[in-house]
């Protein structure tokens, strides 16, 4: 096997295992704060706080980490990140207040970097022949981690309790941190550059249209997947008519979207290495827009649960694809860096989509919210034709 695919495996199950580990504790926070002593009054304040801090503080310390990957190595910052989310998952096993869960939640948010870091070391060592294909393949690793990460948080704090998921998330993290520093070499030697700051690397950026672009389309993308977190259950809810199973059900429904990210992604890298990546990212924000405005004319759970698992093939081309545009419109000795801002995007994007849908949901209802996403996606993917075009 070549050396490339080898270190793809390796860093494959490492996303793997890094997703599964945040999502194994991550849904279930609130659950958590009732154990830690918060009241019904308190809960949803305290978590609202516990889930937005974390990317808060990820989207500040993202272009950071992304420097010092272009200048100490891409590998290094995968180790770093994993060690410190190891410690930190670990130390929320031991909590014994909201505040102290907070402070978790914090020093979470500086150990990021673990899946970008990781993303930025395959491209810069898949051949470009293969570069949208290996994107693909990562996507997938993130889609598998946000499908198994619940799905073993649930039955471990059914059977043992909360805590104990924190013990196992930092367990598979600290497991693929080992991986990557046993079998993962960096490709080249790191580039000899002059010390860097945010504000430099974003004045770097702002230079380059392409990237910018990347970036909006980053956000936009997120607020449009985060919306819909606030009230997915109370629509599963009224769709199936009781209050009964619909936990059950969401989880479901929500996993469909990973299960079509498994199965599509590397189609969609596949497919833009011979159709052109600008060509694949109008279609599937197109598609992505237009199942999002299907959504008005569904009466039935399992049209939701079909509609989401269609818009879950059109998203999972969505992530790749710019991945591999970012890879081709940027020097490689600023790649880490360009990686750390997307980060910044992905994390701005995931702390206002479900303030957005709080809000939205309060005044109008959630069709109507599916639609304005769709309508928002659909003249995103027209803008962006009008502005890429005429790149390669």
């Amino acid at each position: 096997m070549e050396q490339y695919k080898r270190e793809l495996v390796i860093l494959w199950l490492g996303v793997i295992l890094a997703s599964s580990s945040y999502t194994m504790v991550v849904p279930f926070l609130p659950l958590y704060l009732f154990e830690l002593g918060g009241s019904a009054d308190t809960v949803n304040m305290w978590s609202g706080l516990v889930f937005s801090v974390t990317f808060f503080v990820g989207a500040i310390m993202a272009p950071y980490w992304g420097a010092l990957a272009d200048r100490y190595g891409k590998r290094k910052m995968v180790i770093r990140s994993g060690l410190c989310l190891a410690v930190v998952y670990f130390f929320g096993a031991f909590v014994r207040s909201p505040l102290e869960l907070l402070a978790v939640r914090i020093l979470q948010g500086f150990s990021s970097g673990f899946v970008p870091a990781s993303i930025a070391l395959v491209a810069s060592s898949a051949p470009k022949e293969r570069m949208g294909w290996s994107l693909g393949i990562m996507q997938t690793a993130s889609s598998t981690g946000g499908i198994l990460g619940p799905l073993f948080g649930g039955v471990l704090s059914h059977f043992f309790g909360m805590r104990l998921s924190f013990v196992a998330a930092a367990l598979g993290v600290f497991l693929a941190t080992i991986a990557v520093l046993m079998f993962v070499k960096e490709g080249k030697s790191v580039a000899e550059t002059t010390a860097s700051n945010v504000l430099s690397d974003l004045k770097v950026a702002s230079t380059n249209h392409v990237l910018l672009m990347m970036l909006g389309l980053l956000l936009v993308v997120q607020v449009a997947v985060m919306i819909r977190q606030p009230f997915i259950t109370l629509y599963v809810t009224n769709l199936q008519g009781r209050l009964e199973g619909a936990v059950l059900s969401s989880g479901i429904i929500f996993s469909l979207i990973g299960v079509a990210g498994i199965i599509a992604a590397p189609f969609w890298g596949n497919i833009g290495q011979k159709k052109g990546f600008i060509n694949i990212l109008i279609i599937v924000f197109s598609g992505a827009g237009l199942i999002n405005i299907a959504h008005l004319f569904i009466k039935e759970l399992w049209q939701f649960g079909l509609l989401q698992f269609i818009f879950g093939l059109f998203l999972a081309g969505i992530y790749p694809t710019i991945n591999t545009i970012v890879v081709t419109c940027t020097d490689s000795d600023f790649r880490g860096r360009a990686f750390g801002l997307t980060t910044t995007a992905n994390q701005i994007g995931q702390m206002i989509g479900p303030a957005l849908g709080g809000i939205a949901s309060s005044w109008m209802s959630i069709p109507l919210i599916f639609v304005c996403t769709g309508v928002v996606l659909v003249i995103t993917s027209i803008i962006s034709w009008c502005k890429l075009k005429d790149n390669p």
